[in-house]
Parts: structure tokens; sequence; C-alpha cells
């Protein structure tokens, strides 16, 4: 597995342009402005303190993302604090829950809202129901570019898909939305990114890839992850193998710049700070949109 080595600097350029797109996953773990103790939260979820989100918000700035896709949000005021409204949109679903699923996308970009995948929630009535899928179109200097951003059921991150456990089913149970979702766009040649916390790890068995591929074959792939054959270092690489992935369909494949995968790592490097920021690195690419 290669390592992205240029990776390691907290500080690490991106390679922009003024006809580069960059777009960026985040899982901001159980971001909450709920105070510690509220029945909503588990026992072991701690309320941010203020430099908490001082530092949350200021590693946003540093990432200068056009786009984040972001996980585990608690509502519109918990993201504003990471994301200021002046500077960017937000859209979050529709979901109560606390893990919310969302976008932050630079003002200036014109973006159409869809309406939420809510059919990857199969349990609706469950104690703890997952999350929607949130669904937008850019529109970006007359190009339109189909975005979903997703956080898919934990718990079956390497296993076989057809293991038999509560987190394996309910994962193939969300498969099959999300396969029609990517078929939908890629019958019309739609450019779309799939992108979010998936809570797989797809180098390590390619069954998950084949299932929601609808195009899996060696003559024809609908999808191109961004992340493929790469070493995460996020937190030192305590975890080695990306669950946070970027997936290019349609036309948005020949979009993809070279060598433009990065994965914002934290300076603090106290294991403290993984409760504190996240236990996530935002990850991102460059798209050259035409």
């Amino acid at each position: 597995m290669r390592k992205l080595v240029v990776l390691l600097l907290a500080l690490a350029a991106f390679p922009a342009s003024a006809a580069t797109l960059k777009i960026s996953t985040w899982n901001l773990d159980w971001l909450t402005t709920r105070p510690t103790g509220d029945p909503a939260l588990p026992s072991d979820v701690r309320t941010r303190r203020p430099q908490d989100w001082s530092a949350l918000a200021a590693y946003a700035r540093h990432l200068d993302a056009d786009v984040v896709a972001f996980e585990e949000v608690d509502g519109r005021k918990a993201a504003a604090r990471v994301f200021p409204p002046d500077r960017y949109n937000l859209v979050l679903t529709h979901d109560r829950v606390i893990q919310r699923v969302g976008f932050a996308i630079r003002r200036g970009i014109a973006y159409r809202r869809h309406p939420d995948l809510t059919a990857l929630v199969p349990y609706p009535d469950a104690r703890y129901p997952l999350r929607s899928g949130a669904d937008i179109t850019l529109n970006v200097g007359g190009t339109k570019l189909r975005l979903l951003a997703l956080h898919l059921k934990t718990g079956c991150w390497d296993v076989p898909l057809q293991t038999r456990s509560y987190a394996c089913d309910t994962l193939r149970r969300q498969i099959a939305p999300l396969r029609a979702w990517i078929a939908a766009r890629d019958a019309h040649a739609t450019p779309f990114v799939v992108l979010g916390d998936f809570n797989r790890v797809m180098d390590a068995n390619p069954d998950f890839t084949r299932a929601m591929d609808p195009d899996f074959g060696p003559s024809r792939l609908a999808l191109l992850r961004a992340d493929a054959g790469f070493g995460n270092p996020c937190w030192g690489g305590e975890y080695p193998h990306f669950i946070d992935h970027i997936l290019l369909g349609g036309p948005a494949r020949a979009w993809l710049v070279a060598h433009s995968l990065r994965v914002m790592v934290y300076r603090q490097k106290n294991q403290a700070w993984k409760n504190r920021l996240s236990d996530h690195c935002p990850v991102s690419i460059g798209l050259n949109v035409p």
C-alpha cells in the first residue's frame, strides 16, 4: 500500500488553480453544542471547549475547500461554528438524529438541493436510526456536478459482506439504494461524486465495490476511488486504511487532478486531542471542472 508521505504535513499546500474545485469529506465526530450529560448523547461524549471550537474553525479555514461533505454534525448551529455562514452555505439532511450529514458550500458556488436519500435508513423506527444521504447539484461555471454525502453503518469494516451480523446485514441493505442512485446518474452520463464515511475498508475486500458499482467488470467500471491503494496518515497512521472515501463517476472520473489526494493531519499529536478535534482527518481532492 502506498503511503501519502506529502500529506504528513498539516500545512501541506493544495495545488489549486482558477479551474480547480477542491472537495473534501470530514467526519467531525459527534460535533454538538449540547452539554455533556445531555440524555440524547452517549455517556462518553464530551462537549467541546471554546478552544476546541476555535481549533476546528481554524482547521476549516486552512482546509479552504470549496465544498465539504461533513458527517456527525448535530444541526446547523454546530456546523456554523466550524463553517461560518458568511463563507459557506450549509445544507443538512432532515434526519432527527444527532449525527447528521451535510455540506458546507463556499458562497458564490450555485447549487440545487435534492431530496435526502432516505432509503439509506433501512430501519427508520429503530431506537438509533441511521443517516440519510445529502444530495445536491453544483453549478460550476455552467457545468453541473451531482454530489452525494453519506455516512454508512459502522461495524462491518473489512469482513466479507455476507458475514452474519447486525452491522453487515444493515450495511448490505444500504447498498441497494446507493447502487440505484449511482446507476441513475451513470445512465445519463451525469458527472457525480459520492463521498463521506463509508465505514468500510475497500482495499481489504473488493466485494463492497462490486456490490455498489452497477457496472463492475473488467471492461466497465462506473466508479473511480481517489484513495485506492493509499495509506491513511491520520493520527500518525493509527487507522492505516481509509474508511472515508471519495468516489468519482461519469465524466467526473476524467476531472480528477493528478496527485491531488490530500489528508489534512492535525498539528496536535497528544491522543487527548483526538476527542477534542476528531478521530477523522479531512480527505480532499481537486477536480478540473470543464
